[in-house]
């Protein structure tokens, strides 16, 4: 006799079918710091500096049920018109995709995948900021979310000004 929940249902069964992510592997892929005013641009300045941040997300897909997502992290500090630093993070994971919808497939690799990697990436550009000499630059969290709806925004208006 098997075991079986109050719908009949084995739960080795059901719990087989519900969707699961998990991380295979997590990795700085490639990483970069720039420094180019130093050491004059480490003495105390009156001002900050101000800081561009650029975020990207990339994804490949590999064996089944393997995922490449890349964050890509792109940090510019400039004091008026000199740069004091830049720094550049390419940070990956492998994640194992099962049972996910094929509708939520892509918020998933876009959204929450990236969300996972974010604070490992931050730590990163910190410690490198921190190494430069500088204070370390800890990131404000990342509404992935919302960089999927405006980028999916971009694409349909893209797509509507193409027909016409």
């Amino acid at each position: 006799m098997t075991d079986s929940d109050a719908d009949g249902v084995n739960p080795e069964q059901s719990a087989a079918a519900e969707p699961r992510l998990s991380i295979a592997a997590q990795y700085t892929k490639d990483q970069s710091f720039e420094n180019p005013g130093a050491p004059g641009s480490l003495t105390k300045s009156a001002k900050a500096p101000s800081i561009n941040v650029g975020i990207d997300v990339q994804v490949r897909r590999g064996a089944e049920p393997n995922y490449e997502v890349e964050l890509k992290v792109s940090v510019q500090a400039k004091q008026e018109e000199t740069t004091v630093f830049l720094a550049e993070l390419l940070y990956g994971g492998v994640f194992q995709l099962f049972n996910i919808p094929a509708e939520t497939l892509q918020p998933v690799l876009l959204i929450e995948c990236p969300r996972l990697l974010f604070p490992f990436a931050r730590r990163i550009i910190a410690d490198m900021t921190r190494d430069g000499g500088y204070p370390p630059l800890m990131l404000d969290n990342i509404d992935f979310s919302q960089l999927y709806r405006q980028r999916m925004a971009q694409l349909q208006a893209e797509a509507e000004a193409a027909k016409q």
